[in-house]
Order: C-alpha cells, then structure tokens, then sequence
C-alpha cells in the first residue's frame, strides 16, 4: 500500500479503503446485517478512520452499506422483495443492452460470446455451480460492454452489486444452472443472429425465471 495511504486521511486513503471494502462485501467476505466498526477497519486497513467513514459513506450511497443512526454502519441486507425490484429493473436496462449489442456486435465479439455458451454448458456438465456463476456474470457483463449503451451499464453496475449473494445463493440450488443454461444460450444464440428483438425477449424471459426462482426462496 502507498506510504500516503498508510499515513494520511486524504483521497487516496479513502479510496484505497473504499475498494477494499467494496470487494470484501462482494465476495462475501463480509455478510449481509455484518457491523462495520470504524476503529477497527482503520487498524485492519492501516489507514484514519475518517478515511473508513468516507468510504463507508460512498458505499451507503452505492446500496451496499446501511447507516444506522446511533449505532454505526452495517453491510446493508438485500430482501427478496427487493432483489425482486432491482431483478424487474435490470429486465428493462439489460433487454436494452441486448439490443444494442445485437445491432452493434462485431464479429469476434459475437464469437466471444459463443465461447462463453460454451463454457457455461462445460460447467453445468462439470457440475461447477460457482464457475457457472462467474460465467453468468461474465457474460451479462460481457453484452453490457458490448452494446456501448455506457448510462445502463453504469446504472446496471449498481443495481447489480447488491445482488451478489443473491446470485451465489441461487448458482448453488439444485437444478437451477442447467434451468438458466437455456436462457443464457438463447440470449447468445439471439445477439448472435443479429435479431435485436429476440435478443430482447431473450434477456427479459431470462430474467423472469430469476424473478421467478427468487421468490422460491
């Protein structure tokens, strides 16, 4: 870590804190309603601890925080009724993206997508529920790139940080892998013949069976 960090408040400080923090609730390395104790993230992250309280205010404004008044911070606890919400708003701002990436997709980044149905199929014939989950999020992230659309992909990029354990919970139940194996096929198969409508209808139908499997929890 760079000797400013270690020793100052400063904007780098805080930002060295920020993604060290961002990273760790995504993870999973810290859990859902887990106190974040300002003293001790500063000694933990060798930086002030006003240099954590900013950050954990950043990460408040991104959703992944929860300050409680008089008690301090905490990683903030998605419910399903809320995944629910930020699933049907991903379901607008992603069919969007299909359909850019379907009119805009080159060549060698439809082929890139190709691999990725391929590798996907790979891990549920493996059984590797986790490598599916990293792929299933490759690959949305992947289109969202690919579409050029920069306002939803910013905006996806928030929505979808707070779904992390969401996402792990639902790769690691029985039978859903080889369920979403086919929507996530049909997603590539309809970017890749250009069809931004089937594309669009793809990632929505998709994203329905997830809103669908989370409300079986």
């Amino acid at each position: 870590m760079p000797e400013e960090a270690r020793t100052g408040s400063g904007e780098q400080a805080k930002q060295y804190a920020l993604e060290r923090l961002r990273r760790a609730i995504l993870q999973g390395d810290m859990a859902p309603a887990q106190r974040l104790v300002e003293n001790e993230l500063a000694e933990q992250y060798d930086v002030t601890r006003a240099s954590i309280r900013a950050a954990l205010l950043d990460l408040a404004s991104e959703g992944l925080v929860e300050r409680i008044r008089n008690r301090g911070s905490r990683v903030r606890v998605v419910t399903v009724e809320e995944a629910v919400e930020i699933t049907e708003c991903r379901m607008a701002l992603e069919g969007l993206c299909a359909v850019k990436a379907a009119e805009a997709a080159t060549d060698a980044q439809l082929d890139e997508l190709a691999d990725l149905g391929r590798a996907l199929s790979k891990a549920v014939a493996d059984g590797d529920p986790l490598s599916y989950s990293e792929l299933n999020h490759d690959l949305h992230a992947r289109i969202r790139d690919i579409s050029g659309q920069h306002t939803a992909v910013g905006l996806l990029e928030r929505l979808n940080a707070q779904l992390v354990r969401h996402r792990f919970q639902l790769a690691l139940r029985r039978g859903r892998p080889q369920q979403s194996l086919s929507e996530h096929l049909a997603m590539i198969e309809a970017i890749r013949a250009r069809d931004p409508q089937a594309a669009e209808e793809a990632v929505r139908a998709h994203l329905s069976s997830v809103i669908d499997a989370l409300r079986a929890d």
